[in-house]
């Protein structure tokens, strides 16, 4: 599996720039909102962005887990990258009924499940680097700890208030996407020099 993600290492970084990108955009929402000072047509051009941010974030996120790899695929980063293609497809092919931040929120459990197991299995095969291991340890902690609070979202643990889309789910989202970015940009960064450090090695032998 790591020698299929250090030959994609690019796809994971293009995809930790559109999670970053993402964040910005909602944080952006968050402080304008619907009645706020962003015009009407504003409002639908960044929600339409962020669906298209979304759907490539996503089939980045399944290129880097699947190109150029006969076996070793890895099928947490294609997990990861479906449910956020469905995240960013369902609001553009659903018109029938207004949609509940529930079906966004349960695809943001799937995604940071999966990058959560993720990050958890690097950072046990790079455990001889105690700055790797201790980096995606914490990420992948994180992500877990973020599917649980977008559980506790769902169920109501956490209160929003009555609305369908309250203010603060875009401050929720903001963070996630932000710390996603984080996490999916160090992965790709440790994986570029891990793959310089195996083309290093094969020069010298």
């Amino acid at each position: 599996m790591i020698q299929t993600l250090t030959k994609n290492w690019r796809f994971l970084a293009l995809c930790g720039v559109f999670h970053a990108m993402m964040s910005v955009l909602y944080f952006v929402l968050y402080h304008n909102g619907p009645d706020g000072p962003l015009t009407f047509q504003g409002w639908n051009g960044a929600i339409a962005f962020l669906n298209r941010l979304a759907i490539a974030a996503g089939a980045c996120t399944i290129a880097a887990g699947v190109w150029r790899s006969a076996k070793g695929k890895s099928w947490l980063l294609v997990l990861n990258g479906l449910a956020l293609s469905a995240y960013g497809l369902i609001p553009v092919i659903w018109r029938s009924a207004p949609l509940s931040f529930d079906i966004f929120a349960l695809l943001v459990v799937v995604m940071a499940v999966a990058i959560g197991i993720l990050a958890l299995a690097v950072a046990r095969t790079l455990r001889e680097h105690l700055a790797d291991e201790w980096f995606f340890a914490v990420a992948g902690v994180g992500s877990v700890g973020f599917a649980l609070a977008f559980l506790a979202l769902v169920n109501r643990w956490i209160p929003l208030g009555r609305r369908a889309f309250h203010p603060s789910v875009f401050l929720w989202l903001c963070v996630y996407f932000g710390f996603s970015a984080v996490c999916v940009l160090g992965l790709s960064l440790r994986l570029h020099s891990l793959r310089e450090t195996a083309c290093s090695r094969a020069r010298l032998s």
